[in-house]
């Protein structure tokens, strides 16, 4: 009970941030709308002002075109017609009283989503801009050039420099932020994948010889396996309850209050969560798996990056 009392708080707290966003973001487009209401309306008055003027020239030659056809001699009034012509040059432009002079489209279209793209810089945290550290990747594991790509490759291994930071044995890599405080999440793509793992570190893990991938080792990940089955890297490995085939990850840390969840990123649907008192600044991990000859597993892991 007292669980779910917090969480209701929390519950509740989260949807009226979202709800006051909103009420600011309705309130801005309106006071936006009003000002350009007001300034449309402005240049409008302008335009009737000054089509008026031009309407009152047009007026006054056609009352002088018309004392000159009560005129007998001819000349006369071709010579009025012509001085007439002089005078109004110049002065009559076309002026657009057209509907387009007002942005309707600013206010149309998806505007849903126009203000959930607007919404999107208020909230946190969302899927963070995470990179690689290449300092770190077993000598097998190929990284793109922007460290957000990691893939096994078939070929000789790359002639990396070793070091006491680089993997030797596991096909891994770390992320190159670490945290040791606050809130953060991250998605990672998975799909046409039959294996990998991915899950945090803590950043003075072993990186030398096999490993056992298990938190009383530094490490908590969850695993894709034998193709199709899931487990969190505990001790034993806990089956996950996971219904069709994962094709995004989405990674939750509350260091604070040792919270590390794993979610279905496509519908945010709960997979595993490690509840820890995590002793030091930790950092994302992933490992691609190996893939084989017959073309089983060669896709990368991919860092989605939200870009808005």
């Amino acid at each position: 009970k007292s669980s779910a009392k917090s969480l209701r708080v929390t519950i509740g707290e989260a949807f009226e941030r979202l709800h006051r966003l909103l009420r600011e973001r309705q309130k801005a487009m309106l006071e936006e709308l009003e000002a350009d209401t007001a300034r449309t309306l402005t240049d409008i008055e302008h335009k009737i002002q000054r089509y008026s003027q031009q309407l009152r020239k047009v007026q006054e030659g056609t009352q002088i075109l018309q004392e000159r056809l009560a005129e007998a001699d001819k000349h006369a009034f071709l010579a009025g017609v012509a001085s007439l012509s002089e005078r109004l040059k110049g002065k009559i432009h076309e002026t657009n009283l057209t509907y387009e002079d007002f942005p309707t489209s600013k206010y149309m279209g998806p505007l849903q989503y126009t203000i959930w793209k607007s919404l999107f810089q208020d909230i946190h945290p969302v899927p963070a801009a995470l990179t690689l550290d290449p300092g770190t990747a077993h000598h097998r594991l190929i990284l793109s050039d922007d460290c957000t790509i990691v893939a096994y490759g078939n070929l000789h291994p790359q002639p990396l420099q070793d070091s006491p930071k680089r993997f030797d044995v596991e096909v891994s890599v770390l992320g190159a932020q670490a945290f040791g405080a606050g809130v953060h999440y991250w998605e990672v793509v998975v799909s046409e994948k039959t294996q990998w793992m991915i899950g945090l570190a803590h950043e003075a893990v072993t990186r030398k010889g096999s490993i056992q991938i298990q938190p009383s080792r530094g490490f908590y990940c969850i695993v894709m396996h034998d193709g199709n089955q899931y487990s969190a890297c505990t001790e034993p490995w806990t089956r996950l309850n996971v219904k069709g085939k994962l094709e995004k990850v989405g990674v939750f840390l509350d260091y604070d209050k040792g919270l590390l969840i794993f979610y279905n990123a496509d519908d945010m649907s709960w997979l595993y969560t490690f509840r820890e008192r995590f002793p030091g600044k930790l950092c994302s991990y992933f490992s691609p798996g190996q893939s084989h000859a017959n073309g089983k597993n060669v896709q990368p892991l991919r860092i989605n990056t939200v870009r808005i």
